[in-house]
């Protein structure tokens, strides 16, 4: 049977590139960055509890701290995601963003026990250097921490804690079903974000409505897609795919934006590309569940 993982994942980098698309324009209607995540988890309370009641599977699950360890990583992950995506070009933080399978790599090796090949090792150096050249601007700069700078480093958090995220998926999915450990994750969001956050709300327009809505539809897609994906593949080799996300949300960003990247981003991109490659093409691949 043909391993349907890659086609999962480029479903799930296409929905994550026009989510971002969607955070960005919401900061630009001033709609806070808590209230994003809010709705955004709403949109998927409701859509996994509706899998869930389908497809007849306890909610709550089996692994439960596992399941809230995951819910807290996403969301503190998601929020340095959703800054960066606000504050910089859409292509610069869907770079960031996406050197979690650096971090997912790293964390599967000490935690599940699955030893990175040539290809991994590879695609990590390849991505190290590559976020060397997108950073090199800021690290040159005399100026004092400003919003670039918070942004740079909330996206690098963010694809910290993606990988964090993405590395407890993996372990959960031998015996959780797909929408339960989506589930964990605005289980987690909701009160998190009605705590730090509910006083700063305001009341979107019509239009702002639909993009809030459309941010949780995309998003809930890419992680039950996501998530299947890694039913078929190992952790690392399974996201290194994802980086196609990163030609999607350039695309985006030029055509909605009228974003262009600097040369820095582009050199750093190519060689964070080239990693992806490597590692998705020479990696044996790892058919987990049949």
């Amino acid at each position: 049977m043909m391993n349907p993982g890659p086609r999962y994942m480029v479903i799930s980098a296409l929905a994550f590139a026009l989510m971002g698309s969607l955070v960005k324009l919401a900061g630009e209607m001033a709609i806070p960055l808590l209230q994003i995540i809010f709705v955004r988890a709403l949109v998927s309370v409701v859509l996994s509890l509706w899998d869930l009641r389908r497809v007849g599977v306890n909610p709550l699950g089996h692994r439960r701290g596992l399941l809230l360890a995951r819910g807290l990583s996403g969301f503190l992950a998601l929020m340095g995601v959703f800054y960066a995506l606000m504050h910089l070009p859409l292509a610069q933080a869907t770079v960031l963003q996406y050197l979690h399978p650096v971090f997912t790599a790293l964390l599967a090796f000490l935690f599940l026990w699955e030893r990175p090949s040539a290809a991994t090792l590879c695609c990590v150096l390849l991505s190290l250097i590559g976020l060397g050249y997108m950073v090199s601007p800021y690290w040159a700069s005399t100026a004092s921490l400003d919003g670039s700078h918070l942004a740079l480093l909330a996206g690098l958090g963010g694809a910290f804690g993606s990988g964090v995220a993405y590395t407890l998926v993996r372990k959960l999915i031998a015996t959780e079903h797909p929408s339960v450990i989506v589930l964990y994750f605005p289980l987690v969001c909701i009160p998190g974000t009605l705590m730090l956050g509910a006083g700063d709300f305001i009341w979107p327009t019509a239009t702002g409505w639909l993009i809030l809505a459309g941010i949780g539809c995309f998003t809930q897609l890419g992680q039950v897609a996501l998530t299947k994906a890694m039913q078929w593949d190992s952790a690392s080799r399974a996201t290194s795919l994802s980086y196609i996300q990163i030609l999607f949300a350039g695309a985006l960003g030029w055509c909605f934006f009228a974003e262009t990247p600097t040369m820095t981003t582009l050199i750093g991109s190519g060689f964070i590309l080239l990693g992806a490659a490597i590692s998705f093409w020479m990696q044996p691949v790892r058919q987990l569940n049949h």
